[in-house]
């Protein structure tokens, strides 16, 4: 479960820098957008040394923008610096508290530090808001969580809301299915893994599942299919790696 930095869009970043005829001065807040959006692409591109010289201008020139603290968190978690990646992560959900896109980055940060409960809370916020477009994002995010307590019931709770919400929201089938072979349960396993397959991208761990789920059902021959497609499309994964030690 990854917490992503959620776009804000360059075009609207440097509209907000443009001035007036024949004035030259950005105002504080509007550089710190500009310089939030600079620091979001380098730290998608890994430079993070530009990155966070970026943001924490931003942080400067505006204490009260959420989405510079919630950046900040994502590459202080991202070189190791938890402490400050909390603080960040958190002063963004508390600056922006009906954003569920704060909410969810924290949430995240949260469960990934092992405090689960108080991560499902703040995904359970981000979901409940009315005008979030992907509740079942932050759906997921908490049935993942709950996998992680472990919690199994709780965590099948989470991901059939979500489904409810968006049947073809390809995580929450993965999840599902996953879940479903942890459970011992290969047919609604096999169910929802065919639900995902029509609707999300064939992965290393989506075949490496499917292996999974057929030799729970006992159908040995489309385990081995699953596995020959897994090596065939993805020699290098650690899921293929994974199939030849145990084949061995």
């Amino acid at each position: 479960m990854k917490a992503r930095v959620l776009p804000v869009l360059c075009t609207a970043l440097l509209a907000g820098c443009a001035t007036g005829a024949g004035e030259n001065k950005v105002s504080d807040k509007d550089a710190a957008r500009y310089n939030t959006q600079l620091g979001i692409t380098y730290l998608q591109r890994n430079d993070l040394e530009s990155a966070r010289e970026k943001l924490e201008r931003a942080a400067e020139q505006d204490p009260t923008l959420a989405e510079a603290h919630a950046a900040l968190g994502l590459l202080y978690e991202r070189v190791g610096e938890a402490e400050r990646a909390g603080s960040h992560l958190q002063r963004a959900a508390r600056l922006a508290p009906d954003d569920p896109n704060m909410l969810n980055n924290y949430g995240g940060f949260l469960c990934r530090r092992g405090d689960r409960s108080e991560g499902i809370r703040y995904f359970e916020r981000a979901a409940k808001n009315a005008y979030y477009r992907t509740p079942a994002t932050a759906l997921t995010n908490a049935g993942v969580c709950a996998r992680g307590i472990p919690d199994l019931d709780k965590a099948e709770q989470y991901l059939r809301l979500a489904l409810q919400q968006n049947p073809t929201h390809a995580e929450a089938l993965l999840q599902m299915a996953d879940l479903s072979v942890e459970k011992g349960e290969p047919m609604q396993a096999r169910a929802f893994l065919q639900r995902y397959e029509a609707v999300g991208p064939v992965t290393p761990a989506s075949l490496w599942l499917g292996r999974q789920t057929e030799q729970l059902a006992g159908d040995q021959g489309a385990a081995r299919d699953y596995g020959r497609r897994l090596k065939e499309s993805f020699p290098e994964s650690a899921e293929a790696r994974r199939l030849g030690r145990d084949s061995g």
